[in-house]
C-alpha cells in the first residue's frame, strides 16, 4: 500500500498567496486558478464560506470571483450543486501523473493532501493576511483510491457526473487521470472503522502540521520518528538525499523539496504509516461525505 503526500491548493506560485486559516480556525484550501475551468470561484463555497470574496481580497484583485477555479481534489459534496452520482475525486496529469504511475499508485492507496496556509482577518469589510502570522504547511484532506482511470479522447460512459471536473475538461491530453474515492476507508488488517474514503480536516491541529514550530522556512518539516528512511527502507519519493533527513529526539527533521506535487511512501516498508494516517483521520477529519460505494 502507498501513502502519498500530495501538495494542493494555493501557494506562492499557483495563486500567489497561501490558503487562509479563518479567525474561527477553519482551513480553506483554495483551488488554483484555471482558465479552462467551467466553475468560477464565485460558484464555490467551503465550510460555509464563499470563495469569491476571499480570492479577490487575498490576491488583491489578481484573481477575480469570476475566474475559473481548478476544484481538484474535489472532496466535499457541499462545495457546489452536484449531479446525481457525484463522488469525491482527484485528477492528475503530466509529469506528476507519470510519477504516480511509476510509483505504482492505484486502487487502495491513500492520498493525504497538504498545502501552504496562513491566518487571515477581516479589516474594513475585507480579508487580509494577519501581518505577524507566519505561513506553514498543513495536511488538509484525504482520499483513498477506489478506482483509477486514464482519460483518453472521450469521457468514459458512466462518468457523466464528473463532467465539470477540471481534468474532464482536458479530455485528449496525454497522461491525464482520475482517482475516484472509495465510499469508506478499507485499510490493511481491517483498519478503517467505518471512516469515509475522502474528506477534509476542517481546522488546524498540531498533528496536521508539517512545518516545524521553529522552522525558518515552511519546507523545514518535523515528522514522527518512523518516517526516517534508515535500515534500507525506500525513502519518501523525491527525498532520497540522506542530507535532507535528521534525527530530533523522537522526531525526524526533513528538508522537504521546494517543488513537486506527489511524494510517495511505500507503507509496506513503514508499518506505522497506515495506523498513523487512520488515527489522524479518525480524530480530526470531517466525517460527512456523499460518495458511492467502492
Amino acid at each position: 500500500m502507498k501513502l502519498i503526500l500530495s501538495r494542493k491548493g494555493f501557494d506562492t506560485s499557483a495563486g500567489g498567496v497561501p490558503n487562509p486559516i479563518l479567525p474561527d480556525g477553519r482551513l480553506l484550501a483554495l483551488p488554483i486558478p484555471d482558465a479552462q475551468s467551467v466553475m468560477p470561484y464565485e460558484a464555490i463555497t467551503q465550510q460555509g464560506e464563499p470563495l469569491g470574496p476571499l480570492v479577490q481580497d487575498l490576491t488583491r484583485g489578481r484573481v477575480s470571483p469570476s475566474h475559473g477555479a481548478h476544484l481538484d481534489p474535489d472532496l466535499r459534496a457541499d462545495q457546489h450543486p452536484r449531479p446525481a452520482g457525484w463522488t469525491p475525486l482527484f485528477g492528475q496529469r503530466g509529469a506528476a501523473q507519470s510519477h504516480l504511475r511509476n510509483q505504482g499508485v492505484g486502487a487502495g492507496d491513500l492520498f493525504l493532501f497538504f498545502g501552504l496556509f496562513r491566518p487571515v482577518e477581516r479589516v474594513d469589510g475585507g480579508w487580509r493576511f494577519v501581518p505577524e502570522a507566519r505561513p506553514r504547511h498543513l495536511l488538509w484532506g484525504w482520499l483513498q483510491v477506489g478506482e483509477a482511470l486514464t482519460l483518453g479522447d472521450h469521457l468514459p460512459a458512466g462518468l457523466e457526473w464528473a463532467a465539470e471536473h477540471p481534468h474532464c475538461q482536458r479530455i485528449g491530453e496525454a497522461r491525464n487521470a482520475l482517482y475516484i474515492a472509495r465510499h469508506a476507508l478499507a485499510l490493511p488488517d481491517g483498519e478503517g472503522g467505518g471512516l469515509p474514503g475522502a474528506g477534509i480536516f476542517p481546522g488546524e491541529t498540531p498533528r496536521q502540521r508539517l512545518t516545524a514550530p521553529d522552522a525558518e522556512t515552511v519546507s523545514q518539516w518535523r515528522l514522527p520518528g518512523w518516517w526516517h528512511p534508515g535500515e534500507g527502507r525506500a525513502p519518501l519519493s523525491y527525498h532520497a538525499d540522506p542530507g535532507r533527513w535528521g534525527r530530533r529526539g523522537d522526531e525526524v527533521a526533513l528538508q522537504a523539496v521546494a517543488r513537486g506535487q506527489e511524494f510517495v511512501l511505500d507503507a509496506d516498508q513503514y508499518p506505522e504509516a497506515i495506523p498513523w494516517a487512520r488515527e489522524l483521520i479518525r480524530e480530526h477529519g470531517a466525517l460527512e461525505q456523499g460518495a458511492r460505494s467502492g
